[in-house]
């Protein structure tokens, strides 16, 4: 007599919202959205290399890719209250918005140097208004300010990466640094950042 047998299900992928590592970024994200610092963390940890994959297919270009994965990260963590399991996992939502800003900073460079080819064809300078001007002042002196409420080694990192140009790779070999510190560095300087900048 010929039995029946229960239709085999399949693995979960990587990616796939039952595998254990999505359920575990579903947990993170959950604590996070609490504002628990200690799981986004956590979060930070699993998602950065991911996140970086992504804009540095869409960027080409390490340095950029290294900065765009730092606000979308960060990004995580301001729009984690937002994020609904429904829509798909963690790991995926979170790609989502690498590769929005990705795209977003190849149109910035993009029509950044559009700008300039004009001006240079043009032959001449064209003023920008002075409220914009006056906006952007602005807004950095609250910027300085900001920097001024960090430890020394926050503040020098975030110089370095966001003023100076530098990835993270070469902040970590010009300062002795390992690479992990330095990005530990950065994810809570950014954090304490975003935070003196909202409350100003």
């Amino acid at each position: 007599m010929r039995t029946t047998s229960s239709p085999a299900f399949p693995r979960p992928l990587p990616g796939d919202a039952r595998s254990p590592r999505a359920e575990r970024l579903r947990a993170l994200m959950e604590r996070t959205a609490r504002g628990d610092r200690e799981a986004y963390a956590g979060l930070y940890e699993e998602l950065a290399p991911i996140v970086h994959g992504m804009a540095l297919r869409v960027l080409g270009n390490p340095a950029q890719a290294e900065e765009v994965a730092q606000e979308a990260l960060l990004e995580v963590w301001r729009s984690a209250p937002s994020y609904r399991p429904e829509r798909g996992p963690v790991a995926a939502w979170a790609c989502t918005i690498a590769h929005r800003r990705a795209v977003d900073r190849v149109r910035s460079v993009r029509a950044s140097h559009e700008r300039e080819q004009r001006v240079f064809r043009e032959d001449r300078t064209v003023p920008e208004p002075v409220a914009e001007t006056v906006e952007r002042t602005m807004e950095s002196a609250r910027v300085r300010r900001a920097l001024s409420g960090l430890s020394p080694a926050q503040r020098e990192a975030l110089v370095l990466a966001y003023y100076g140009g530098h990835s993270q790779s070469q902040i970590a070999a010009a300062l002795g640094l390992p690479l992990g510190t330095v990005k530990s560095r950065m994810r809570d300087g950014l954090l304490r950042l975003r935070g003196a900048l909202h409350d100003g």
